[in-house]
């Protein structure tokens, strides 16, 4: 890749699952070193998870795949002496670190923040944990349905027939995950002025930013957020409608959107109907149009409706499962996806999601594939200085 913006800029990955590993699959794709730093014999926990149980018995299950291509393994134990004075010696070379072990774990193992920062007073050290470094619930173990429970967002989630709901995929993990991305490339960005810093992630607050809109509607206007299925409390018509095949979505946000969809659907009588004439009035009447417009919709699929209404400049999709959309040109031929021959450690080739991102209309890509467990333990270690007797004695000692 031609523009790498943080090429030069070495990462110590110490994450494990979903949060960390995902903010640093971030750092990896625009360029970072990304050295992952695991625990000798068993490694990142997400190499044993994931559907497919060969790879998990390999440790390399593809909930790992999935975050860590480019990035390099070593590995290293942290409750031995030893361990702690190889850290801060490559701590003292590195621009970030990023953990997400519970509040004071890395304290009370010797290597917290007020200890490394002394050894290198530029680091950018990034902490992830569910509810923040302080506060009543810090000590409290967090995961992603936890916090998509205590967020409210399992609360507007379904419907008020069938929720609370949690989000298909960990959302609140990935939420923290780019909220870290973020947070770090701004702390690198003003190091020079500010020098090092020490970045207080919470996965709860995170979540909570990304619903400003009902969260928002609670603070300013006393509105208590409720779950509206598949319908969009802030407009209508626009949600999932039935067509001939399978349901489709809608977006006729504005005004002149449902007129356009009125006259698409051959259905000019409800512009001016008494109760659909203003976007109050749909809203309030939301299900009694929804009925009307599904007479039509009944009549043909739901990609001939998205073809139509998107041509009529009505926002409309089809509702597609994931190998539909992998396979989707828009998806398949913008270079979102990366194909990995004989994956090491896998015994396959496997294909990878990027970033969502082009930077002048070229894919970040990884520059290797995921890594198997200490795979880089010998060349990372020499980059740091250590000698090839040094290092031939950590493994011995059980250190690395």
């Amino acid at each position: 890749m031609s523009v790498r913006p943080l090429a030069g800029f070495r990462v110590l990955d110490l994450t494990n699952v979903l949060a960390g590993p995902f903010c640093c699959h971030q750092l990896v794709h625009f360029g970072a070193d990304v050295i992952k730093v695991e625990v000798p014999g068993r490694g990142d926990l997400a190499r044993q998870l994931g559907a497919d149980a060969e790879l998990n018995d390999k440790l390399m299950g593809v909930s790992f795949l999935a975050q860590n291509a480019g990035k390099r393994s070593v590995t290293l134990d942290l409750k031995k002496a030893r361990g702690k004075e190889v850290l801060k010696k490559i701590v003292s070379q590195a621009d970030v670190l990023v953990e997400n072990f519970r509040p004071g774990v890395m304290d009370r193992l010797g290597v917290g923040y007020d200890v490394l920062k002394e050894v290198n007073s530029r680091l950018v050290y990034c902490a992830i944990s569910g509810f923040g470094q302080d506060g009543p619930m810090r000590d409290l173990p967090a995961y992603d349905q936890i916090i998509q429970g205590l967020s409210g967002v399992m609360a507007i989630t379904g419907s008020a027939e069938t929720g609370p709901f949690r989000v298909g995929y960990p959302i609140s993990d990935t939420i923290g995950g780019l909220t870290a991305a973020m947070a770090i490339c701004a702390a690198l960005n003003g190091r020079d002025k500010n020098g090092g810093a020490f970045i207080d992630v919470s996965m709860l607050e995170a979540t909570l930013a990304t619903m400003g809109w009902v969260v928002s509607n609670f603070l300013i206007s006393g509105i208590v957020p409720e779950p509206f299925g598949n319908e969009n409390f802030t407009s209508a018509p626009s949600g999932t409608f039935a067509a001939k095949d399978g349901p489709f979505n809608i977006a006729a946000n504005k005004q002149e959107q449902f007129e356009l969809l009125c006259r698409a659907i051959a259905r000019d009588d409800l512009i001016d109907h008494p109760a659909y004439k203003t976007r109050e009035l749909r809203k309030e009447n939301r299900y009694s149009l929804k009925a009307e417009l599904e007479k039509s919709f009944r009549e043909k699929t739901a990609q001939e409706w998205s073809r139509i209404l998107n041509a009529a400049g009505v926002p409309a999709g089809a509702v597609l499962n994931v190998p539909d959309i992998l396979a989707h040109p828009q998806i398949a031929d913008r270079g979102m996806l990366a194909e990995v021959k004989s994956a090491p450690g896998t015994g396959r080739d496997i294909r990878l999601v990027r970033t969502g991102v082009k930077i002048n209309g070229e894919a970040p890509s990884a520059p290797c594939p995921p890594p198997m467990l200490g795979e880089h333990n010998r060349a990372v270690y020499g980059e740091f200085g250590f000698s090839s007797e040094e290092i031939s004695s950590l493994m011995e000692e059980g250190v690395i």
